[in-house]
């Protein structure tokens, strides 16, 4: 079995059962342990699988949600290729939101960099960027209370401040998609907050790398067509996206 093979066999696994032990995996896969741990060391490097002691756990069900951080660390080549290519998306001159998330963080380095636009989000780690590193765009906070886990602020003083705005574009995350009911995440608030941003806004881009398809989380949060473009880090299953929403493969 070729290591495409092997990896795609793990992932199938822990899809259904969301946790394995080494050992299991190895009977099932009948391979040697020395070629199972290499390639639960390349998925972990893709941010697809997490190892834990004599095991290994799907990232979505590692002592519940992920932390920001953790997530940051995971699959970093996507997130570079797939932030450069939604900037780019970006026109001179436009107000964008900048949603929570790992993902949409990347997004937002690169746009801190540009004179010509004007930042709002609710994605404290960015905040806190722009002021260490300074911003080049302005950037307003949207107000509300912090999710440690996320470094979010969701909540009534954000649903507030955004029915007072309105944004050219909308860079947000998800937690899964769904080839039927698209975009999801993991929390409520965070769902109203994505959902209020996308109807105040005139375009979004939805930047998702291709490990969260066939894997939706709690709470659906917009369907295909609420997108005009969908950031991925390689080309999607057959039926994900819509006629509405533009896949762009950021490696393509």
């Amino acid at each position: 079995m070729l290591s495409h093979d092997r990896q795609r066999a793990i992932l199938e696994r822990l899809a259904h059962q969301h946790r394995f032990t080494v050992d299991a995996l190895q009977n099932e896969l009948d391979v040697s342990r020395s070629t199972l741990q290499r390639d639960l060391r390349e998925l972990e490097s893709r941010g697809e699988v997490v190892r834990v002691h004599g095991g290994v756990v799907h990232p979505q069900h590692v002592g519940g949600e992920s932390t920001l951080r953790r997530r940051s660390r995971q699959n970093l080549p996507a997130k570079r290729k797939i932030a450069s290519a939604a900037a780019a998306l970006v026109p001179r001159g436009t107000c964008v939101f900048i949603d929570a998330g790992s993902t949409a963080m990347s997004v937002g380095m690169q746009l801190l960099t540009r004179r010509d636009l004007r930042i709002f989000t609710n994605n404290v780690s960015l905040l806190a960027a722009a002021i260490r590193h300074g911003s080049d765009a302005s950037v307003t906070a949207i107000g509300g209370e912090v999710r440690e886990v996320s470094c979010a602020l969701v909540g009534g003083a954000s649903d507030t401040w955004l029915g007072r705005l309105r944004f050219d574009y909308a860079v947000i995350g998800a937690s899964g998609l769904d080839r039927a009911d698209g975009a999801s995440t993991t929390e409520l608030s965070e769902s109203a907050v994505k959902s209020s941003v996308l109807e105040r806004s005139r375009h979004s881009i939805l930047v998702c790398d291709a490990s969260k398809c066939k894997q939706p989380a709690a709470i659906g949060f917009a369907d295909w067509n609420a997108f005009d473009h969908w950031v991925v880090d390689r080309r999607p299953p057959r039926g994900f996206g819509s006629v509405a929403c533009k896949v762009l493969v950021a490696d393509s």
